[in-house]
């Protein structure tokens, strides 16, 4: 699969293949400097290739070529990872970052023309959840619809925005990787990071309050509103998992949507 685009491209091997369910990774090494050869295996990675393309390197890692179903990135060389950030006691740290990566993307001027996913379709998952399982969902969806049908400060969004997506390139910064490429209201793109990186965290009700406190004041964004979203993403995250028979991260997410619930309906 990879020799192909070895030979296109005159790369040299430079580490082990990451083989995922969805694409297949090299690190490599493309005119004297480090890279990343990916050959996606499914039309969202493609579209999230096309969507880097577009940020040209502007908060996403840069495309340095591209042809069939083969993308060469840029590759993180930095030392930290926001999942340790988080871990040991810098999660303010972690979140900040998160938030400024977030804003870089979304003021990227004008919608390129890419097959864009709107967040009506992403959610398609959390309203069969609702009809088939009820109770929590059933409010999740209710929230996500009334938030689809008001949208608030649409813009190309990430998709998938969590500590493990936004990674260390040293001089470069702090640069996101692997985008689901959606439009829709702006806050979407904050919520994911509530779940993560790990179960610990992301049900602790402190750094709950402090992350939702952090992102509202970074990312200018009304309370209520990023409560509702963070309720409607965690539905549609659980109710993925829930098809994947992972109950474990169904609960995590849920209790996350309760989390936020709580804080809507004691305002606080």
């Amino acid at each position: 699969m990879f020799e192909p685009y070895l030979q296109r491209w005159q790369l040299i091997v430079d580490g082990a293949p990451i083989i995922t369910h969805s694409s297949h990774l090299l690190p490599v090494h493309y005119r004297n400097q480090p890279a990343m050869l990916k050959v996606a295996l499914v039309a969202e990675e493609l579209n999230g290739a096309l969507l880097m393309q577009w940020w040209d390197g502007q908060g996403a890692a840069k495309v340095l070529a591209y042809a069939d179903s083969g993308l060469l990135l840029e590759r993180a060389q930095g030392p930290d990872a926001l999942s340790d950030y988080a871990t040991h006691g810098r999660d303010q740290q972690a979140t900040r970052i998160l938030c400024q990566t977030v804003t870089t993307l979304h003021t990227r001027p004008g919608k390129p023309e890419l097959p864009l996913v709107n967040l009506q379709t992403w959610f398609k998952s959390l309203r069969e959840a609702a009809l088939l399982h009820g109770g929590i969902y059933q409010h999740c969806a209710q929230t996500a619809e009334q938030l689809l049908a008001t949208p608030w400060e649409e813009s190309v969004l990430h998709g998938d925005i969590h500590h493990g997506n936004v990674l260390d390139f040293g001089p470069r910064g702090w640069l996101a990787i692997d985008p689901k490429g959606l439009y829709g209201e702006r806050t979407f793109d904050y919520a994911n990071l509530f779940c993560n990186p790990s179960p610990q965290i992301a049900t602790d009700r402190q750094h709950f309050s402090q992350r939702l406190e952090m992102v509202c004041a970074l990312a200018g964004l009304p309370r209520q509103r990023l409560l509702q979203w963070i309720v409607a993403w965690c539905g549609l995250s659980a109710a993925w998992f829930q098809e994947d028979e992972d109950q474990e991260a169904v609960e995590q997410r849920l209790k996350v949507a309760q989390q936020a619930h709580n804080a809507l309906a004691a305002g606080n």
